[in-house]
C-alpha cells in the first residue's frame, strides 16, 4: 500500500508513521516529493487502512492492485529523475545513447565515441561481454573492454551503460560503467536482479522477448526492492509472429510504462529491427511517444563488425538522425543535445 502524508507533516509525524508499519511487518520505501512524502508499504499483514488514515500528519492511504508496488505511478507521481554527473534522465531533455554493438579495439571506440559525442550523445554503450545465441560468436573483449569503454568516456565527456551477464562481474563493472545494463535475456534472472538492487549504480533493464510489461516491471520491482530505486526500463523490441524486421518495436509499450510507472523509459531501436534504415523512423517515433532516452548502435565500418553490423548507423547518418531528432522533440515539448562545436585550429 501506500500512505501520501500531508503536506505539513512533521519528521516526527512521518517516523512515527514508519514506525507502526515496520512494527505491523512491512518494509518501507520513503519517496520524497515536492509537497508531499510518500510512504510504500510491501509486505506485512492485511490490515484495516484506515487504521493508518487517523495517524497525525497522514493525507490518504492507498491500496495498490498491481503486483509492482515501488515501480508503480502511484507510489511516485511526479515521476523519477536518475541524476549521473550533469545527465538527468526522466527530465525534458532526451538522452542519446550511442556507440557499437561490442568494443571490437581500442581505436574503434575512440573513434565512434568521437563522433557521437560531436553529435550530442551524453553516454557511451558498448559490449564488453556479450550474450550470443551461438557459441561459435565473438563472445566480447571482456575487461579489456570495459578498459576502452572508459577511456574513450573519459576522453570524451560521456557516461558509459554496458551489459553485465551474471552477479560475480558486478564488482568488474561497477569500477569501469555508469549504468549496468540487464539484457533481454537477463530480464528474468532474479538472482542478478537481486544483485543489482544491493548496489548504489543505475540500472537499465530491458524488455525480455516475450515479456509483459507487467512483467517487465516487476524486473524493475525486483531491484528496487533491494534498495537501488534508480532503475530505467528500455522497450527493445519483442517477438511476434512477423519475420520482416528482427524484432517488433512495441512503440505503445513507451506511454503505457509512462503511465503506469515512474521510471525513466528508454527504447532501443536499433535491437528491435535489426536493420539501419528502419532504425531512423523507429528513433523518431519513439521521441513522439514520450521515451526519455535512446539508445542507437553506431559504427565507422559497419560492414566489416563483429557483431550486428546490419543494424548500426554510419556516423553521417547518426548525425542526420539528430538533426531531425531535435525537430521531433521540440514538437512535443522536449529537448535533444545540439551538436559540440569542434575545437579550435591552434
Amino acid at each position: 500500500m501506500v500512505i501520501v502524508m500531508e503536506e505539513t507533516a512533521s519528521e516526527e509525524q512521518v517516523s512515527s508513521v514508519i514506525d507502526k508499519l515496520v512494527r505491523l511487518g512491512f518494509d518501507i520505501h520513503r519517496s520524497t516529493g515536492v509537497r508531499h512524502t510518500v510512504l510504500g508499504a510491501v509486505g506485512g499483514r492485511i490490515i484495516d487502512a484506515r487504521d493508518l488514515e487517523v495517524l497525525d500528519g497522514v493525507k490518504e492511504v492507498l491500496r495498490i492492485s498491481s503486483p509492482y508496488k515501488l515501480a508503480s505511478r502511484t507510489f511516485k507521481p511526479e515521476g523519477t529523475q536518475i541524476k549521473i554527473k550533469d545527465v538527468v534522465f526522466g527530465g525534458r531533455e532526451v538522452i542519446m545513447m550511442a556507440g557499437p554493438c561490442t568494443v571490437e579495439s581500442r581505436d574503434q571506440v575512440m573513434s565512434i565515441a568521437e563522433v557521437v559525442a560531436r553529435h550530442g550523445a551524453k553516454v557511451l554503450r558498448g559490449g564488453a561481454f556479450k550474450p550470443r545465441t551461438s557459441p561459435y560468436s565473438f563472445q566480447g573483449m571482456g575487461e579489456e573492454g570495459l578498459k576502452h569503454l572508459r577511456q574513450a568516456a573519459d576522453r570524451f565527456d560521456m557516461l558509459v551503460v554496458s551489459e553485465v551477464m551474471e552477479p560475480s562481474q558486478i564488482p568488474l563493472f561497477i569500477r569501469y560503467v555508469d549504468i549496468l545494463q540487464i539484457g533481454a535475456r537477463n530480464m528474468q534472472n532474479f538472482n542478478l536482479l537481486r544483485e543489482v538492487g544491493r548496489i548504489n549504480k543505475p540500472v537499465l533493464i530491458k524488455r525480455g522477448a516475450s515479456a509483459t510489461i507487467e512483467e517487465t516491471l516487476l524486473a524493475a520491482e525486483y531491484v528496487m526492492s533491494g534498495g537501488n530505486h534508480e532503475v530505467m526500463v528500455c522497450e527493445r523490441g519483442i517477438r511476434t509472429f512477423e519475420t520482416y524486421l528482427r524484432n517488433t518495436l512495441d512503440i505503445s509499450a513507451i506511454p503505457v510504462l509512462k503511465k503506469l510507472s515512474h521510471l525513466p523509459v528508454v527504447a532501443d531501436p536499433s535491437h528491435a529491427t535489426g536493420r539501419r534504415d528502419k532504425v531512423p523512423p523507429m528513433a523518431q517515433a519513439s521521441v513522439a511517444a514520450g521515451a526519455d532516452a535512446l539508445l542507437i548502435e553506431v559504427h565507422n565500418d559497419p560492414e566489416n563488425a563483429l557483431c550486428d553490423g546490419a543494424q548500426s548507423l554510419l556516423p553521417d547518418q547518426f548525425e542526420a538522425l539528430m538533426r531531425r531528432l531535435r525537430l521531433i522533440a521540440e514538437a512535443v515539448d522536449r529537448s535533444v543535445a545540439a551538436d559540440v562545436p569542434e575545437p579550435a585550429e591552434r
